[in-house]
């Protein structure tokens, strides 16, 4: 997608703190972080939301991007230390790009329940 920050900063068109880069994601620090550790686990393929992934592309997808989480954690060192893995869908839950990420938080206490 030309328009969708995520496909571009996937694309290197746009500069972001990479932790983890494979041919199907991309692990970046958030610009505005919610926790000290705030990462985002990025599909280079763009789906705006979880339910607009063909049900076929769904086990490579998420293998991919569990990988690239599992990634981030090790090289961060939250999977010692208690971590968060958050998907916000749609502008009520808080989504603010169109472009399926997951949220990796960590570093803090987080509060239950969330929002």
């Amino acid at each position: 997608m030309n328009s969708c920050l995520f496909c571009k900063i996937s694309a290197g068109e746009l500069p972001a703190d990479k932790l983890y880069e494979d041919e199907n994601a991309i692990v970046i620090r958030d610009i505005n972080p919610q926790s000290p550790h705030h990462f985002l686990a990025i599909p280079k393929k763009h789906y705006p939301a979880v339910h607009d992934i063909p049900q076929n592309e769904m086990p490579p997808l998420f293998a991919g991007l569990m990988n690239a989480v599992c990634q981030a954690l090790n090289s961060s060192g939250l999977h010692n230390a208690g971590y968060r893995l958050v998907i916000n869908s749609g502008d009520t839950a808080g989504q603010t790009v169109p472009h399926l990420h997951i949220h990796i938080l960590g570093g803090r206490q987080l509060e239950w329940p969330p929002g």
